[in-house]
């Protein structure tokens, strides 16, 4: 299985997203709500589709559903930011 790191950038994932729905990838802000641009579910399995074709094989559609941004779907594509969520839910874990 392919690391995605090496198979999605984030520019790349952008891209997409803006191809999808017809604006300029620097139109797109990592916190923009993706269902407001015109991301929708069969929109969004396109994408899915896309990216497991790409090998990025472990991308679930509920992953992405679960927050539609920029920035939730680049970490969960990339794998950026999973060291800070553990940390997170760790440090919850305790209180």
């Amino acid at each position: 299985m392919s690391n995605p790191e090496t198979v999605l950038s984030p520019e790349r994932i952008r891209a997409d997203v803006a191809e999808l729905v017809g604006c300029d990838p620097a139109d797109i802000a990592p916190d923009d709500n993706l269902f407001d641009l015109g991301i929708d579910s069969v929109r969004m399995m396109m994408l899915v589709e896309r990216w497991r074709s790409a090998g990025a094989s472990q991308v679930e559609f509920p992953d992405l559903a679960e927050r539609a941004e920029l920035s939730h779907w680049i970490a969960v594509l990339t794998g950026a930011g999973e060291a800070t969520t553990s940390a997170r839910n760790t440090a919850g874990e305790d209180s």
